[in-house]
């Protein structure tokens, strides 16, 4: 079977493992203190452009979001985000299991617009009554997004300046980062992100590690005490060695852009095939996840040679489905992909 289901069925970029391998019977101290946590703390803010901040390793997606958010929001109030948002549908409720309410607004091919953020802070605060609702005390956004869109530049910096204007932080999950930031469109930087979120996230998951993610903070006094919070929500690695490890890698001669690059090729290829073949596109997508609209004969032959998503309910004639390239995306399969279709 070929297997396109999502981007992070493999283990890991052999160098990682290798390094792994190399530092196993080492001993250090725990909880992040060592010398490759700090090192990869290091490489990391380098690689952002930052002088000021910190970074911390966490050790999945889910947790990162629901720690993130809960330090960044007081008790009364939730997150704006698109009603597609990654955490209003697919993390079971995790922040609202934090005691906070995920605020949706609607989604534009998966992204956010400034103009309605800023129409929702305004209007809520014009409301002699708001103090009996939810505040929105943040805006969350993801970078690609769950549909694999980007934001360009001048959205993000939009975004950026409502949040300011309202004093309520930015927060990007950067899941999918690696792959966003080599995108053939892409014109936003790492530093771009480190200039214009207050707070994001790295992805290692889905983007070469065996897990975790690295949490950048770019101003010292936004999360303080955040040590304790990330071991409340259960996303402290006592061996966090193993983490830095895999960061301090990822980040050594331009690895993690690679990864990221390598995963982009095999999408548009894979892209370029199902448009010269007549299938309709469900969004356009210039990131590693493709939407494809497919006759229900073609899916259900397709499904008897590879493995992907159907995104969302399966229609009566056609069906939306995804599928998903990652660092590890083999030629020869995209190749024998292409030539089922």
């Amino acid at each position: 079977m070929l297997h396109f289901d999502c981007d992070y069925m493999e283990g890991a970029h052999p160098d990682i493992l290798r390094r792994l391998v190399e530092t196993n019977l080492e001993q250090t101290v725990g909880y992040g203190n060592d010398a490759y946590c700090r090192r990869a703390k290091e490489l990391i803010k380098q690689a952002c452009g930052l002088t000021e901040g910190c970074v911390h390793l966490l050790v999945g997606g889910t947790q990162t979001n629901a720690t993130v958010i809960d330090g960044l929001l007081a008790r009364h109030e939730g997150v704006l985000a698109a009603e597609t948002a990654h955490i209003n549908v697919h993390e079971s409720g995790a922040i609202e299991a934090s005691g906070h309410k995920v605020l949706t607004l609607p989604a534009h091919e998966g992204k956010l617009r400034a103009e309605e953020v800023d129409r929702y802070v305004t209007d809520f605060y014009r409301d002699e009554t708001y103090e009996h609702m939810v505040a929105p005390g943040m805006v969350y956004i993801s970078q690609s997004t769950e549909y694999g869109t980007l934001y360009s530049l001048a959205e993000l910096e939009r975004l950026s300046a409502v949040c300011r204007k309202h004093r309520i932080p930015l927060y990007v999950d950067g899941a999918r980062l690696g792959y966003a930031l080599a995108a053939e469109t892409a014109d936003v930087t790492l530093q771009d992100v480190a200039r214009l979120a207050d707070v994001f996230y790295i992805g290692g998951t889905k983007v070469g590690a065996l897990f975790g993610e690295a949490v950048v903070v770019t101003r010292d006094d936004l999360l303080p005490h955040f040590f304790p919070l990330i071991k409340q929500h259960g996303a402290l690695l006592a061996k966090g060695r193993l983490l830095g490890i895999q960061f301090e890698t990822l980040f050594t001669d331009g690895l993690y852009l690679r990864l990221g690059r390598h995963a982009i090729a095999m999408a548009m290829k894979l892209k370029r095939a199902f448009v010269s073949k007549g299938y309709r596109l469900f969004i356009d997508s210039p990131t590693n996840q493709q939407f494809v609209v497919l006759p229900n004969e073609d899916l259900d032959r397709l499904m008897q040679v590879a493995t992907f998503e159907i995104w969302g309910i399966r229609g009566e004639r056609e069906t939306p489905v995804r599928f998903v390239t990652s660092w590890a995306t083999r030629e020869a399969d995209v190749d024998a992909l292409i030539a089922a279709l």
